[in-house]
């Protein structure tokens, strides 16, 4: 069946920088992505688990990103896969995209038309790319920023596009950013049928990266807590436990300190579990109640007459 092709015409530039990036350790692919551009995530960033995650930007074309997926996933190399999806295209050179697979291989692309300053930079691992940027210096630092940045992928490519901004970022200026990671099996952990595990979008604001990394706290906690769930219901609250103490070490987060008190209740810590589940309450009130019914308090419950 013949495949039809997007004209330029049918695909406004966007004048965005992006990086895509696998961790060998953890098993997670991704992609972030800041443009001056509306809703730049229902574009440019694609992922899925355990095979790679693609960037399609400049005059980018969205099908591209799934298009490229599915040749990695029949076993295509990065490089052929980019081939096979631009293939026949008239407007190939107004295309820029970046590809890694989830073992680790990267290879990007610029079409020679793309507006200045356009390029990338491929490293261990991951790509950065960007067009209509204030210069390359934009995408060097954000390949050193995520080399640098230790932590979890989603903190890493969040410290390259702050890199990145910081380096001058878009010419035209910011609207909007996007991330996505998913990581093979992460459907067995969330009990969600899914394998992305964070998917964040700001459509349209003044700072978007900015808002990104707000948005990526409240994940982490999230995340913190889904991730102790999971010890949980495995039989195994010590973990639990042990897991939210690290999340809310120096943390004034109620929902955190109470859920790690409730752990550590049931973990037989009572001091802590008594300590822990009173400065949730003093930092927000509607605790108490919920406290007052909630088994998990049950071998504490006579030291809570003082909540």
């Amino acid at each position: 069946m013949q495949r039809l092709l997007p004209t330029v015409s049918d695909t406004p530039r966007k004048s965005t920088f992006s990086i895509v990036a696998a961790d060998l350790e953890t098993g997670e692919v991704g992609c972030a992505v800041q443009s001056k551009y509306f809703s730049v995530g229902s574009v440019v960033p694609w992922a899925w688990a355990g095979v790679g995650a693609v960037a399609t930007q400049a005059a980018g074309v969205a099908v591209y990103g799934r298009l490229v997926l599915e040749e990695l996933q029949r076993g295509a190399t990065p490089e052929a896969a980019l081939e096979t999806v631009l293939a026949g295209d008239p407007g190939r050179e107004t295309r820029q995209l970046g590809i890694v697979t989830a073992d680790g291989r990267a290879v990007a692309y610029t079409g020679r038309e793309c507006m200045d300053w356009a390029g990338h930079r491929v490293g261990p691992g991951f790509s950065v790319q960007g067009n209509i940027l204030a210069g390359e210096a934009v995408v060097d630092e954000m390949a050193r920023a995520y080399t640098d940045t230790l932590g979890t992928l989603v903190e890493r490519l969040v410290a390259a596009l702050e890199a990145g901004q910081a380096a001058g970022g878009d010419k035209r200026g910011q609207q909007s950013a996007a991330l996505i990671v998913e990581r093979a099996g992460g459907r067995i952990e969330s009990r969600e049928g899914i394998d992305r595990v964070c998917d964040l979008r700001i459509e349209d604001h003044p700072e978007p990266i900015v808002e990104l990394r707000r948005l990526v706290g409240i994940w982490a906690d999230w995340d913190a807590q889904r991730r102790a769930h999971a010890h949980y219901e495995r039989g195994d609250v010590g973990a639990a436990a042990d897991l939210l103490r690290t999340a809310a070490a120096g943390r004034e987060e109620p929902m955190l300190l109470y859920n790690l008190a409730c752990y550590e209740s049931l973990d037989g810590r009572s001091a802590e579990a008594v300590a822990h589940l009173r400065r949730a309450v003093a930092l927000d009130g509607s605790y108490r109640a919920l406290a007052a019914e909630d088994p998990d308090f049950d071998p504490i419950r006579g030291h809570l007459t003082e909540l």
